[in-house]
């Protein structure tokens, strides 16, 4: 009789729930969860942004993590956030599957040998059209395992950080016309998108709401991204493919 073993996943979670997220999905978990969990498999949340890490004893117990985005600056010396940065080179070392979201593509980056900081044209808020890089190095072969992937594809970005420089023996594989660094990879393990595949357009909308209120952003640019949601789509069913495919290794 053939023995299934239950995949086990942990969300890094670096941001709070905001009330939003909560009365609508019950939590930024939720929304992970809704996006890249497949029958059979068991999701482990765990509130960085609050010290609430995995013990070193049970990383072993994981087949992937996933780091969230956060309002905090990836290159901060918060506690939790140097933390972060220490069990994301011990989960290196391990070779285990990471993927970096927004924040966590920089912090990966940054724990990883990389450089962040702040963008030099800016907040980037709203629908994007990323590139896929067309000449990759040979060695670059995780592309193969992330399925047939078009030469661009539409994604939700909500920053105003951004990767400046990629670790040692890491491959970028997608960029845009405001950000260089879209997604990188380093071996079959480590992949970082800048984007966000999981949000709703709804949860962006909210986003933009509360920056607005805050006066990180100003009114004609917080309206004109709205509009631009308006009248196009996120491709978010081969983001998430992307993401699935690259977590379960096929």
């Amino acid at each position: 009789m053939k023995v299934t073993v239950e995949k086990r996943y942990a969300l890094l979670l670096a941001a709070r729930d905001s009330e939003f997220v909560k009365k609508v999905y019950g939590g930024y978990f939720n929304v992970f969860v809704a996006a890249f969990r497949e029958e059979g498999e068991r999701w482990d949340l765990f509130r960085v942004v609050e010290g609430e890490f995995p013990s070193m004893d049970e990383l072993h117990e994981y087949d992937g993590f996933i780091v969230s985005g956060s309002p905090y600056d990836a290159y901060g010396n918060d506690d939790w956030i140097l933390k972060l940065c220490s069990l994301l080179q011990t989960l290196d070392a391990m070779e285990k599957k990471i993927l970096g979201i927004c924040f966590g593509h920089q912090v990966l980056c940054r724990a990883l040998g990389g450089k962040v900081g702040k963008a030099f044209t800016g907040w980037d808020i709203g629908l994007r059209r990323v590139k896929m890089v067309k000449d990759l190095s040979p060695c670059c072969s995780i592309i193969d395992e992330l399925g047939e992937i078009p030469s661009s594809l539409s994604i939700i970005e909500c920053h105003q950080d951004e990767v400046c420089e990629v670790p040692a023996g890491a491959e970028v594989i997608a960029f845009s016309d405001k950000t260089g660094v879209e997604m990188f990879t380093i071996g079959h393990h480590i992949l970082g998108i800048q984007g966000h595949p999981e949000y709703n357009k709804d949860i962006l909308c909210n986003l933009i709401d509360r920056l607005l209120n805050n006066n990180s952003i100003e009114r004609d640019f917080a309206e004109n991204a709205k509009v631009g949601l308006e009248i196009a789509e996120p491709d978010r069913k081969c983001w998430e493919r992307i993401c699935r495919n690259f977590l379960k290794g096929r």
